[in-house]
């Protein structure tokens, strides 16, 4: 259906009714990660159902999610998008580093887009040579930036002879900071320090004694689910400072951080969005969704980290879907229109104003050059006294000097290898 002067609502209020625009959800509630996967799930599904329950949807068009289990295993998730993506599907949050990478040619060659939110393949940021995949707001080199760039605020900006340990999940999700934070040690003086941790994380004695031999100043940690768990009750065990240790945004829940009680106080992790629920959205959220006995789960998640995460990367890629629909002049949108529309995304401050989310998320820009938006993060602590996570300073800049020439790099090297000439419109 083409619109003309009219508005969508108002074409779509006196026209035929549309099919439904269909997201994806390649959720994970069994496995070892459910305890993190169930909450993302419950934020990404129950923004997309206000949206149908207030809305209309999405320019008069309702959506529909179409669920299906990972259980964060790549293998299964590769087959959930063989099976999903017949569907209409027009944007794929595979909330995995594995499947995301495995998902690239895929996607790519089936001409649907992939949002690896903080997440995936950093390169990906570089959009002339990976067309369809997107991950914005802020991706995993960024982090390694943001964490050393807090630990240089907080010695003064210099940090030369310091040590800093990486404790990471032995995966391609924990192996994306390293290239970066070798770098980022070469540039600062500081002695890096690499301590892997094999899938899922329980044990991890033989790693906290090398840390504890090791005296590093600082820990960073990329970890997800049990991992983090453990890790935090470990650090604790062996007295290293819990104002010292900053995990990545996936190493930063509630969950994290419960199971070692008043020894998790002071634990840091680094964030792209606001924490807890004092927000007029989710007003809207406990009316028509949880109230209405419409919520993908129990209704209990709401403001907590990881739901708060999921329902972000609902409403920015509702976002980039009415952006789809402004750009293609249709409100049936193709996966190619949103893919043009998520090129186009531009969150401003008064525009998550309007959405009931003020001071929320960073303001960000995309472009076909950039697919990784400004790259803005901040830090969050954990008060364990009050049971709530608080963000701790403002949104800040990576140090694209350092990261930039490492995307290009990367970038360039998956086009050779791709056969891709790398290239904007």
């Amino acid at each position: 259906m083409k619109l003309t002067t009219l508005t969508l609502v108002s074409v779509m209020a006196a026209g035929p009714a549309l099919a439904d625009l269909v997201f994806p959800d390649l959720s994970y509630r069994t496995g070892p990660y459910a305890a993190n996967g169930i909450p993302f799930s419950d934020g990404y599904q129950d923004y997309f159902t206000l949206l149908n329950e207030r809305d209309g949807g999405i320019g008069g068009v309702p959506v529909r999610v179409v669920e299906c289990e990972t259980a964060y295993n790549t293998e299964k998730g590769v087959e959930c998008y063989e099976a999903t993506k017949g569907e209409g599907a027009l944007v794929y949050q595979p909330l995995s580093t594995g499947i995301t990478y495995q998902l690239i040619p895929k996607a790519t060659a089936d001409g649907i887009p992939v949002h690896s939110m903080g997440y995936g393949r950093t390169s990906a940021k570089n959009g002339a040579v990976f067309s369809n995949i997107f991950n914005y707001p802020a991706n995993y080199w960024d982090g390694a930036s943001h964490a050393v760039t807090h630990i240089l605020e907080e010695n003064g900006g210099d940090i030369n002879g310091k040590k800093i340990a990486l404790v990471y999940h032995n995966s391609a999700y924990g192996k994306e900071p390293i290239r970066t934070l070798t770098e980022l040690s070469k540039k600062h003086g500081f002695e890096f320090l690499e301590v892997p941790v094999d899938h899922p994380g329980q044990e991890q004695k033989s790693q906290w004694l090398q840390i504890r031999q090791q005296k590093p100043d600082y820990v960073l940690m990329w970890g997800w689910g049990v991992m983090n768990q453990v890790a935090i009750q470990e650090a604790a065990n062996i007295r290293f400072p819990m104002e010292n240790f900053i995990g990545i945004w996936w190493s930063g829940s509630e969950n994290d951080v419960l199971p070692a009680g008043d020894k998790a106080n002071g634990y840091k992790a680094l964030t792209f969005h606001n924490l807890g629920k004092d927000y007029p959205l989710y007003d809207d959220l406990q009316k028509y969704v949880v109230d209405a006995g419409k919520a993908a789960g129990a209704g209990d998640q709401l403001g907590t980290a990881l739901y708060n995460r999921g329902m972000y990367a609902a409403m920015l890629a509702a976002e980039a879907a009415k952006t789809a629909q402004e750009l293609s002049g249709n409100a049936d949108i193709t996966p190619e229109d949103m893919r043009a529309g998520m090129e186009a995304l531009e969150m401003t401050e008064a525009k998550m104003a309007e959405i009931g989310l003020p001071n929320f998320g960073p303001e960000f820009k995309v472009s076909c050059e950039n697919h990784g938006g400004n790259g803005l993060g901040a830090v969050a602590q954990w008060d364990a006294s009050a049971g709530v996570w608080n963000k701790i300073t403002d949104y800040f800049p990576a140090d694209q000097d350092v990261l930039a020439p490492l995307i290009e790099e990367d970038s360039a090297a998956f086009a050779a290898e791709s056969g891709i000439t790398p290239g904007c419109s």
